[in-house]
């Protein structure tokens, strides 16, 4: 008997699916039944369960009582794997008695990444047939492996390059001519061959220091444990309640959150336009940012023409790109033949005009807006209709960018972020006039980079540099008002953050946002709070670490901030002078505050329209400014929290700074008894 599995895009083993499973296992009864094929149409044999599920009352079918009817099942089952079997996809296929994929195809346990474990029997049912080592690398580093792989560690039994149906027909009729006794996974005893390594790889991977804050894998770990000490059913119901408490826990929610909402951020006004094709690509400026633009458009298979002003500067841009490539290859990321293919697709010039045959044009030079818009009216005159114009502006116009241009349609907004080879996301900045298909090729290029794309409107700073400025609007509040940097950013990092404010202000260099602060002084509202302690220390030659002082100092050679008396006066003298008496602060308000700050501008963008839905902001700021990812971005922080708790606080510091006025939004959304979550579901339906 054939059983076909038909749920586009990826087959995600829901309600249905799983009925129509559990009913051909109940066919399969039938004397006439000799062996049952499970296979997939599409792409993929099931890539996961439907997470959309989670946290919702289970409907029967459950994954885990279908796993184990697939085992008890008196005739033979043999799974054909192609695509991607993740999750409860090689769940399933573990309880079949015989597993057969194409060489291309890979299995894993991706659960991890969603805070939780596999929970149909994969914790129970793998380390069966593998042993704890492989079984704990699968589940806790989440990385699929390929079928080969998985073939050597004894999780598949057999790996052909074509025809695989037909493959696994012969296979079934073959091994039901045998006779052989089926094999199922639950009474294999393979992976216990050696209790005594067994045993130890449980004790190395406690031994690994993890985040508190990520239950997942020690759940994993006493789950794979069990496999060992319990019978299999007793296995499977600690497994079962070890899923169970993951699901309910705040991290597996916060993760949940922020996979959905990098799905959810595709969902586009443009998604109807045809992206146009992109084949040849140029970028301006060789800097840091335009040599990491152009190695990545390099790694995605186009060809790339990098300008400079002069040949000195062009040498070193194109060194810049030299040496990224070095270090892809030292860290095994790139292969040497890879880069040398990538070299060959690698163009330099002094002259615009050899941009007229680009598809699309990137500019990346320094952030000075009558620098920019000289550089868009020069590309306007030599680059083909229909190319698209990209500005990497972190906080300017694009719309007056776009004015200075005779093709207003083609400009776009591509905001990336530095280092551009670590960070995954990409701002496409929509202006008013950008047509919806070069808003729809930002996405497809962002996808084809392997980087998360984020619609923005057009405002200063778009919506992750709004959101950073009132981040760190409120870290200076506090330092202004008696916090020190180094209580500032230990609070935020047991928030979850790997660095506080400043730190990362030190590390990126305090001259750089000086000078922007310079630019626009005389456009800065008077009546705002303006907090000059950075100023003071740029003022004092403290540029961050690469002068080895600024909000903290340095030793020579050493990254490690240590807290600076000189700091201290500094802090001392801008409190007295404004009149400040200082107070202590602790670490759950100096949270808050920070927090609530950005809930607060979050709200104010979306009524601004800037972004599109709530968890918009929450990607932006997880895969861009390194929000910690199991909280699921400051929006969902938020919705957990409860809004009346984050208004109320915020209406009690505006007493005193106006700064922390609530947005109207947040007073709507309390009377109308509303979530962050509901304006992602409204969305979600009229996309």
């Amino acid at each position: 008997m054939i059983v076909t599995i038909d749920n586009p895009p990826v087959n995600a083993l829901g309600a249905e699916v799983r009925q129509g499973l559990w009913d051909a296992i109940g066919a399969a009864e039938d004397p006439g039944v000799k062996a049952v094929v499970i296979h997939a149409a599409g792409r993929t044999f099931p890539a996961g369960a439907d997470i959309r599920e989670f946290g919702k009352p289970p409907a029967d079918p459950w994954l885990p009582d279908l796993c184990n009817r697939i085992e008890a099942c008196d005739k033979l089952v043999v799974a054909a794997l192609h695509g991607t079997a993740l999750g409860g996809g090689f769940e399933v296929a573990l309880a079949c008695h015989t597993r057969i994929a194409l060489a291309s195809a890979k299995v894993g346990f991706p659960e991890v990444n969603l805070g939780i474990l596999p929970g149909a029997g994969g914790t129970q049912r793998a380390p069966r047939l593998c042993g704890a080592q492989e079984a704990l690398t699968l589940m806790i580093e989440g990385k699929p492996i390929d079928a080969p792989t998985a073939m050597a560690m004894g999780l598949i039994d057999g790996v052909v390059e074509e025809d695989l149906l037909e493959q696994a027909i012969l296979l079934a009729g073959m091994l039901v001519e045998e006779g052989k006794p089926l094999r199922r996974s639950g009474e294999c005893r393979d992976g216990f061959r050696d209790p005594i390594g067994y045993e130890a790889a449980i004790r190395a991977a406690r031994a690994v220091k993890r985040d508190p804050n990520l239950p997942a894998p020690g759940r994993i770990i006493d789950c794979v444990e069990a496999a060992l000490l319990l019978p299999f059913e007793n296995g499977l119901g600690y497994e079962r309640a070890a899923f169970e408490d993951l699901v309910a826990s705040e991290a597996s929610a916060g993760l949940r959150h922020a996979f959905l909402s990098e799905r959810r951020a595709g969902h586009i006004p443009e998604a109807h336009a045809t992206p146009r094709e992109i084949a040849q690509a140029g970028v301006v400026g060789g800097g840091l940012m335009g040599a990491g633009i152009a190695t990545a458009l390099l790694g995605a298979g186009l060809h790339v023409t990098l300008v400079e002003a002069d040949r000195e500067r062009l040498a070193a841009g194109l060194g810049r790109i030299d040496d990224l490539h070095e270090r892809a290859v030292k860290r095994g990321r790139l292969s040497a033949d890879a880069r040398e293919a990538e070299w060959d697709r690698l163009g330099g010039t002094t002259d615009l005009a050899g941009l007229g045959a680009a598809d699309l044009v990137i500019e990346a030079v320094t952030e000075d807006e009558a620098l920019k818009a000289g550089v868009f009216r020069d590309l306007d005159r030599v680059m083909k209709p229909g190319a698209v114009l990209a500005t990497n502006t972190s906080y300017l116009d694009v719309d007056d960018l776009a004015r200075v241009t005779d093709r207003p349609a083609d400009v776009v907004g591509l905001h990336f972020f530095s280092p551009v080879q670590a960070m995954r996301l990409v701002e496409v900045v929509a202006a008013a006039k950008t047509a919806p298909e070069v808003v729809a090729t930002g996405f497809a290029l962002a996808k084809r980079l392997g980087k998360v794309a984020v619609r923005a409107g057009v405002c200063d700073g778009f919506i992750g540099n709004r959101m950073l400025t009132a981040y760190r609007m409120a870290a200076d509040i506090l330092l202004e008002e008696g916090a020190a940097p180094a209580e500032v950013d230990a609070a935020m990092r047991d928030f979850g953050f790997a660095m506080g404010p400043y730190q990362v202000a030190d590390m990126a260099g305090l001259d750089i946002s000086w000078a922007r602060r310079k630019r626009l002084a005389d456009s800065r509202d008077p009546a705002q709070r303006y907090v000059a302690i950075a100023d003071r220390l740029c003022e004092a030659g403290r540029f961050g670490q690469k002068t080895g002082a600024g909000y903290y100092r340095y030793a020579e050679g050493s990254r490690t901030p240590e807290e600076d008396p000189a700091v201290a006066d500094i802090l001392q003298a801008e409190r007295s002078a404004r009149g400040i008496e200082p107070r202590r602060f602790g670490k759950v308000e100096i949270r808050q505050r920070c927090l609530f700050a950005m809930v607060n501008e979050g709200a104010k963008i979306l009524a601004e329209g800037i972004a599109l839905r709530p968890s918009d902001i929450d990607v932006v700021m997880l895969a861009g400014y390194g929000f910690p990812r199991w909280r699921g971005g400051p929006m969902k922080a938020a919705d957990r929290l409860g809004i009346l708790q984050v208004r109320n606080a915020l209406r009690g510091w505006a007493a005193d700074e106006p700064f922390w006025t609530p947005a109207p939004m947040l007073n709507d959304m309390i009377k109308n008894g509303r979530h962050f979550d509901d304006m992602n579901a409204e969305e979600a339906q009229k996309s």
